[in-house]
């Protein structure tokens, strides 16, 4: 096997694999399947850590990860697709970060690797075993590459911002407690 044709096998496993995972969870928070909540139950989960309103945030971030991984998957729109992809692991990477890295703490450790590799593969491009070689890469220009991940970094910053906001404001509105409840008998 030839080296260019080891990348592009590798290329292609990899936005099997992400592109599939990604496109799973987003399905999770559209439809329901997999176990998920559908729009409803992760609006009201988006809602409880920040997002809102809940069920625009849920709807939002179901597309970008349906989209962006089912887009990468099939290695179509690449630039647009892995940030895209980037953008939605971000707003998770952000929910739990509080909880550290470690996935088995709640930590943002597959977020993060999940967005890294969407954001490798929109740089790196699709490999010959994709749509967007197949079409020309009429989809997968090299101006489309800073363009996506401009339009994406300010949209990811303006709504991962606004949440940050909101969750100084309400603890803000909190008062912690100024002595412990045993002594207070």
């Amino acid at each position: 096997m030839r080296r260019n044709d080891r990348r592009d096998l590798g290329l292609l496993l990899l936005r099997l694999g992400a592109g599939g995972a990604l496109a799973a969870h987003g399905a999770q928070k559209l439809f329901g399947w997999f176990g998920g909540h559908g729009i409803e139950g992760t609006g009201q989960f988006m809602e409880s850590v920040g997002y809102v309103p809940g069920r625009a945030s849920a709807t939002a971030a179901g597309l970008a990860e349906a989209g962006g991984g089912t887009l990468l998957a099939l290695g179509l729109a690449t630039p647009a697709a892995g940030a895209a992809a980037a953008g939605a692991m971000a707003g998770a990477a952000a929910v739990h970060a509080p909880n550290g890295f470690f996935n088995q703490g709640g930590g943002y450790e597959y977020a993060a690797t999940l967005g890294l590799t969407a954001a490798g593969l929109a740089i790196t491009g699709p490999g010959r075993l994709s749509l967007d070689h197949l079409l020309g890469h009429a989809v997968n220009r090299g101006w489309m590459i800073p363009a996506a991940f401009a339009a994406t970094a300010a949209g990811t910053a303006v709504v991962v911002g606004a949440r940050a906001r909101r969750l100084r404001k309400a603890k803000e509105g909190e008062q912690e407690a100024l002595f412990e409840e045993e002594y207070m008998e």
